[in-house]
């Protein structure tokens, strides 16, 4: 059977591109390669600058996770400076943070992902006319209060950090913002109108409270059933449509689930230290390995990059970040035999490749390694497990089960501010190394930075997208989406919506619009637009 090579490019865009070859035999995909094409080079911009410069350039490095780059960089220079930050510091920096990624999960659903469903190869599908309804680009019911609702979350980030987004509010000692009892009662109205109006009677179909008595999968399937009102809640009919349509059939993916974890714990983690953040942390770090079905903590030394395949003059052996000095090649010419992307491929020093994202987030959750007293939830590692590991539609489940906690989490902050307390404690410059971590909404992010004589001597970024769409790495091993497309079934060429499906599941930073074209004749096949 010849095989057919499909060159996708764009796969989508927020920051940056993403192209896809697929080889195609028999209606699968066999072999798959992604790249990152656009060179951003925020390292290189940084290096040589004040420290503080961090905190203004690295919340641009993407505009729909700043909040999650800017709290990296914050406790960077804290864990480099040796500060103290106040409670109510830590407070507001995760209130930030948990308000950011609630308002990207609809946004992600509705504008990236469950339009796809309104594609034709689903016309036969009893769901078929129910999904354009909600999920039409623009004039679909869930579609429209999704989107609208969904910018509600980040006015409470607008409150405490000035604006949303690129506020810079996060700062090494605490934040630059004492709210009044007036901000937080206007945050508290703020979540409660993103409850009452979207969260609960269109997303759920029923109260936060009930939905927080799912323990495992057969209690969501059992929560489905109980009621029309969730059967047919966007939640309860995209689980019963993706069922119906095969998402729950391809897209598995590497193997192995890595979380930095976040949201440091307000009276554990006020003198942090890179050594002291991982038993400080209320969602914990951490490393599931689905073929020995067991957990461990997740330590930044593990860490390693290869550019064996990216566009780098530097070193092909796998280095820590902070022994990486970012050095661009001029020569970026696509050879997929060589190198192909801007991505550097990382990995686990002794587990290899790695997917992280809310998937991996809720395997990590599942564990019970970590402290005690540290977030657990067995809800989503059961659903893996029987659902015979990853796909596309327990990612998809992951990622949106997570808003209900993260609802919570924002109402504990609001509830533990003290406002007579301090929210700065003035920091001492020194000469160091610093680390900073966090989950963004995309999955597992992390700054290193090195000061030297009062300068960044060196900075180095790794976002939850190089962790995914990292290139074949030093010994040839595929980067986790790359491996998730094998297998993928492709109903028409011209149209390959399954690839998409597969590459979207990921996250990563994924918008705008899909072109196909063939990779012999350069014939454009198929151009559609997904936001």
């Amino acid at each position: 059977m010849t095989v057919k090579t499909l060159d996708i490019a764009p796969v989508g865009r927020v920051e940056g591109d993403l192209d896809v070859r697929v080889e195609i035999e028999d209606g699968y995909v066999v072999n798959a390669w992604t790249q990152a094409e656009l060179f951003r080079g925020f390292e290189v911009i940084l290096k040589g600058k004040d420290p503080q410069a961090g905190l203004i350039v690295t919340p641009r490095v993407c505009g729909i996770c700043g909040a999650s780059h800017l709290t990296c960089a914050s406790w960077a220079l804290d864990t480099a400076w040796q500060t103290e930050v106040p409670r109510n510091a830590i407070l507001a920096r995760n209130l930030g943070q948990i308000v950011e990624t609630i308002q990207s999960i609809p946004r992600y659903f509705y504008g990236l992902f469950a339009i796809d469903l309104t594609n034709p190869k689903y016309q036969n599908s009893s769901f078929y006319e129910e999904a354009c309804r909600r999920f039409e680009p623009y004039t679909g019911k869930s579609y429209e209060v999704g989107i609208t609702l969904s910018a509600k979350p980040v006015e409470i980030y607008a409150l405490f950090g000035g604006q949303w987004p690129h506020s810079s509010f996060m700062v090494p000692g605490g934040v630059m913002c004492a709210p009044t009892l007036t901000d937080v009662t206007r945050a508290w109205s703020i979540l409660e109108y993103f409850r009452t109006n979207w969260l609960e009677p269109v997303w759920l179909g029923c109260s936060l409270e009930r939905y927080e008595q799912i323990q495992t999968y057969d209690d969501f399937l059992a929560w489905i059933d109980e009621s029309p009102a969730h059967a047919n809640s966007d939640l309860g009919f995209y689980w019963r449509m993706g069922l119906d349509i095969g998402l729950d059939q391809y897209g598995a993916g590497c193997g192995r689930y890595m979380s930095w974890g976040y949201l440091p714990h307000e009276d554990r983690y006020q003198k942090p230290t890179i050594e002291g953040r991982n038993s400080a942390v209320i969602m914990k770090s951490g490393v599931y390995d689905s073929f020995t079905d067991t957990h461990q903590l997740m330590d930044h030394s593990f860490a390693r990059e290869n550019t064996t395949h990216s566009w780098y003059e530097e070193s092909t052996e796998d280095r820590h970040p902070f022994d990486r000095v970012t050095v661009p090649s001029q020569n970026n010419v696509k050879d997929f035999d060589r190198a192909y992307s801007w991505s550097s491929a990382v990995s686990h020093q002794d587990l290899g490749r790695m997917e992280v994202g809310p998937l991996a987030r809720q395997l990590v959750a599942g564990g019970k390694h970590g402290q005690r007293w540290q977030h657990y939830d067995g809800f989503i590692l059961d659903a893996f497990k029987q659902m015979n590991g990853a796909n596309i539609h327990v990612r998809q489940l992951a990622r949106v089960h997570e808003i209900v906690k993260l609802y919570r989490q924002a109402e504990r902050c609001l509830r533990e501010f003290h406002l007579q307390e301090p929210w700065y404690i003035k920091p001492t410059e020194k000469e160091g190394r610093g680390w900073g971590a966090t989950e963004a909404s995309r999955g597992a992010l992390c700054h290193w930075v090195e000061i030297k004589k009062g300068k960044i001597k060196n900075y180095q970024i790794i976002a939850p997208t190089t962790w995914n769409v990292g290139p074949r790495d030093g010994q040839g091993v595929k980067g986790p989406i790359e491996e998730a497309l094998v297998g993928t079934p492709v109903v028409n060429t011209s149209d390959p919506v399954e690839v998409g499906h597969v590459a979207r599941s990921f996250d990563s930073c994924l918008v705008c619009t899909v072109h196909a074209y063939d990779a012999k004749t350069g014939q454009e096949l198929a151009s559609f637009r997904t936001n």
